[in-house]
């Protein structure tokens, strides 16, 4: 199914009122475009049930810290000697 049908179902639904207030918004949408890309078709990436998520494994940040931390660390950086 079309994204326009989607969107012509679900406003369908609507009372007339809010049918209006979004016809205001699509043409408040179609005012901040510009012309030549008005009536360009859009397509959009439709989801399906083998989209997965990788998941997050626990360690997978090990050895991006180097510690223990040097015996300066909390010493004032010189480039900010200006500023204190």
């Amino acid at each position: 199914m079309k994204l326009s049908e989607i969107a012509s179902e679900k406003i369908e639904q609507l009372p007339l009122e809010k049918q209006k207030e979004v016809l205001d918004f699509i043409e408040f949408l179609q005012s901040k475009i510009e012309p030549e890309t008005i009536n360009k078709p859009v397509s959009f990436p439709e989801t399906t049930k083998e989209t997965t998520t990788k998941k997050k494994l626990a360690g997978s940040m090990k050895g991006t810290f180097i510690l223990p931390l040097s015996e300066d660390f909390d010493e004032p950086l010189e480039e900010f000697e200006d500023y204190m």
